[in-house]
């Protein structure tokens, strides 16, 4: 049988211009963080925010990056690093009273996770 080893122990993925606060974001992001692979899937099932969803397609494409790309089990994963950064903002108006118009902002986020292997 033919072993092979990987430089890296680490993966990761991203995530670009999410139609989310990154301050939204990262109250889950931080609960998350320094967990296994296993205890954080669970935990975001459960939780009743709507960024949740999202942050599981993130984590699953990085564990299935640290699958394929570096050879490491899944089982021994846990989050090494989880941050959301501000991406662009969109800027709408809204039409209010004598004729003004009113600024929406509505933020975007670029979510980042890396996992790494216990062994």
């Amino acid at each position: 049988m033919i072993k092979l080893e990987y430089k890296y122990r680490q993966a990761s993925a991203t995530a670009k211009y999410i139609r989310m606060s990154p301050t939204k974001v990262r109250r889950v992001l931080k609960q998350i963080q320094g967990l296994y692979y296993k205890d954080a899937i669970m935990l975001l099932e459960f939780m009743p925010y709507r960024c949740c969803s999202i942050i599981w397609k993130v984590l699953y494409s990085a564990v299935s990056n640290a699958q394929n790309n570096c050879g490491l089990d899944k089982q021994n994963l846990f989050i090494k690093k989880t941050f959301a950064d501000q991406g662009p903002v969109l800027k709408r108006f809204r039409p209010r009273a004598k004729g003004r118009g009113y600024q929406i902002l509505k933020p975007t986020c670029h979510i980042n996770i890396i996992v790494e292997s216990t062994k």
